[in-house]
């Protein structure tokens, strides 16, 4: 897998450097070590590696600053990013610049940077998956790998941030998308106040051709100490759906299908409180699937309430779609039932 791979590792710990390049080449790969950000980027206009693993923590140049500037001039390029600190936000940073996989230090089993790498390397090998984030890493989608990820790294990952359950909320929280966002003549937006002490709401959303904007939200806390690896499990899923194009009322119900069976058939993950919708401005409507979650939408002068007793995991490919009419061109969509948690998502018609 790894044999004639030109791999290039941008870190300033040199014992550290060195271990993880002479297991690469007794792998048979061609390693490069550089020390900073300034010298990764000379290396990578000198030729363009296969692999690209990166410290976060690094002088001269900060890891972040350097992924940035990597995902802007070589997009294509994979990446794998290494925290020292265990601070998940810079992660996080780094994972929505496109980064593919992380790797938080120390590392007491190296057979997991092994699995790591082949994942990145075969994923970019594979038209199918190439475009695939870090979750999908993890969670593969593809009806040949329907057993996940690598169960070392995955089994590594989750453990690790099982044990950090501060680590892990702030991942996700890292991970949301920018609060507010508009595509044509159409805005969305969503307000989030949440407790410091327990998993987030998760949202996560997408805009699409044909005018038409995907989304979901995931009570994160409510799958307990599975909801990370759950709620990573289903943006997995989701990612993969929006790419697909199918993107209506059946095309939603088989997604949560195929969601509901990894979850049965994970050891990592419960079910949970979620919702999904999809916005089609054409028709100005606005339709909900609940599986868990209670919300109130305020549209059109009134308000109404979504509900399903069924969460994901628990039979909620049985729920029934509820529209919602957007013809006075806004709704909100408020949770009304997550604790001390205060969520909003805001549609809006601008022009």
């Amino acid at each position: 897998m790894l044999h004639n791979k030109e791999i290039l590792i941008v870190e300033d710990d040199p014992v550290f450097s060195r271990m993880i390049a002479s297991f690469l080449e007794r792998e048979g790969a061609v390693v490069r070590e550089v020390e900073n950000g300034l010298e990764g980027l000379q290396a990578l206009r000198q030729s363009i590696p296969d692999l690209l693993i990166s410290d976060l923590s690094m002088p001269v140049m900060t890891g972040l600053e350097f992924v940035e500037e990597v995902s802007l001039e070589y997009p294509m390029l994979p990446m794998i990013v290494i925290s020292g600190t265990g601070g998940m936000a810079d992660v996080a940073q780094a994972l929505r610049f496109g980064v593919k996989d992380f790797l938080i230090k120390p590392i007491e089993d190296i057979n997991v940077v092994k699995k790591a790498i082949e994942a990145v390397v075969d994923d970019a090998n594979d038209d199918v998956h190439a475009s695939d984030d870090f979750s999908q890493q993890w969670f593969k989608v593809s009806e040949d790998a329907d057993r996940g990820a690598s169960e070392t790294e995955l089994k590594w990952h989750l453990d690790a941030l099982r044990h950090n359950p501060g680590s892990a909320r702030e991942l996700l929280m890292g991970l949301m998308p920018e609060p507010d966002s508009q595509q044509g003549a159409w805005r969305l937006s969503y307000h989030s106040l949440q407790s410091a002490d327990t998993n987030p709401i998760v949202l996560d959303y997408a805009w699409l051709m044909g005018g038409k904007m995907a989304f979901y939200v995931v009570d994160s806390a409510s799958a307990e100490e599975d909801g990370t690896a759950t709620t990573l499990m289903i943006r997995a899923f989701f990612n993969d759906f929006v790419r697909s194009g199918d993107v209506n009322e059946r095309g939603f119900l088989t997604l949560v299908k195929r969601i509901e069976d990894a979850i049965r058939a994970s050891a990592y993950t419960s079910p949970v409180r979620a919702m999904f919708g999809v916005l089609n401005t054409a028709d100005n409507q606005l339709d909900i699937l609940p599986a868990g979650i209670k919300a109130t939408v305020d549209s059109c002068g009134s308000t109404s309430l979504v509900h399903n007793d069924h969460w994901l995991g628990r039979d909620a490919f049985s729920s029934q779609f509820q529209s919602v009419d957007l013809q006075s061109g806004d709704a909100r969509v408020s949770l009304s039932e997550v604790g001390l948690n205060s969520f909003s998502v805001d549609i809006q018609k601008i022009a």
